[in-house]
């Protein structure tokens, strides 16, 4: 198939070789789709874990460090491959991607929810020593488990949407 002279970045690496051979390919995308869910599960999954732990709703008996030991490289293992396969089929349909609403806030929120992560591990954990074996934690963790829930599950659902709207945007 022939396609048209690219007129930005997006066409440009959408219409390269490797994007059109993932795109044309009757196993590649929906290949890298599978395992971009199943990664993207797996992160929210130890999210949520991590989550229910700091609001006292799951694990009480445990240390929230000892939740976040155990959870935290699974959380980046699979984030690493979700980015790593969301990268691929972005370069896929690239120009589509980027006047799709719904995937421009997931990617807003996700940075969101990252920084909402690292305000958690660098401030408001900082007296963690003082709580962590507590049932229920202080507000300010609290706080920062619902922003991080709720962030995740906006992701969840724009990455959903994406789905459903691919031919609608061009």
């Amino acid at each position: 198939m022939m396609y048209p002279e690219p007129t930005n970045i997006w066409e440009s690496i959408e219409y390269s070789s490797f994007g059109v051979s993932i795109a044309e390919s009757l196993w590649a995308f929906p290949t890298i789709e599978t395992v971009h869910v199943i990664a993207l599960v797996t992160v929210i999954g130890t999210i949520l874990v991590m989550d229910l732990r700091m609001l006292g709703l799951a694990s009480t008996n445990v240390l929230v460090s000892k939740v976040s030991d155990d959870t935290l490289k699974w959380t980046w293992m699979a984030f690493v491959l979700a980015a790593i396969t969301g990268t691929l089929l972005f370069i896929s349909k690239a120009s589509t991607y980027m006047v799709n609403p719904y995937f421009l806030v997931k990617m807003g929120v996700m940075a969101v929810a990252g920084l909402n992560m690292a305000l958690y591990h660098f401030v408001t954990s900082k007296d963690q020593a003082q709580w962590d074996g507590a049932a229920s934690p202080p507000s300010k963790v609290k706080i920062a488990a619902i922003v991080s829930l709720t962030l995740w599950l906006v992701v969840v659902f724009c990455g959903r949407a994406i789905g459903f709207t691919l031919g609608i945007y061009y």
